[in-house]
């Protein structure tokens, strides 16, 4: 899969379980590490579970496997690296804690109306 596929796979995933303020963080012009940074809510530690979840199940479907999956056990910031897409599932508060998209502020911003086309 491309990144773009994979960005958009993952992001109707998430949607499919009521993930909230999803949005991509196209950073292929300021770092190396990633094409893309998703980014999403969740409103508990169950559905940020069923979430990552869900995004696992449609990308392994498409031959998509992550590098790595951390924090499931907190479930309040999960982290999936699918190595061109790294996808952010946050709790409300973690999320605005952490602010990510503050600390990528120069990344153009990919919002949900393009991400579930």
């Amino acid at each position: 899969m491309t990144p773009n596929e994979i960005l958009k796979t993952a992001c109707r995933a998430a949607d499919s379980k009521m993930a909230t303020d999803i949005e991509a963080l196209d950073i292929r012009e300021l770092t190396t590490i990633a094409d893309y940074f998703v980014i999403l809510t969740g409103s508990s530690a169950a559905q940020i579970r069923a979430i990552t979840e869900e995004i696992e199940r449609k990308l392994k479907e498409a031959g998509e496997t992550p590098l790595s999956v951390e924090g499931l056990s907190a479930s309040s910031w999960v982290l999936m690296d699918y190595g061109s897409v790294v996808i952010h599932v946050f709790r409300k508060e973690m999320r605005e804690f952490y602010a990510i998209e503050r600390l990528w502020n120069d990344a153009p911003r990919i919002g949900a109306e393009e991400l579930l086309k």
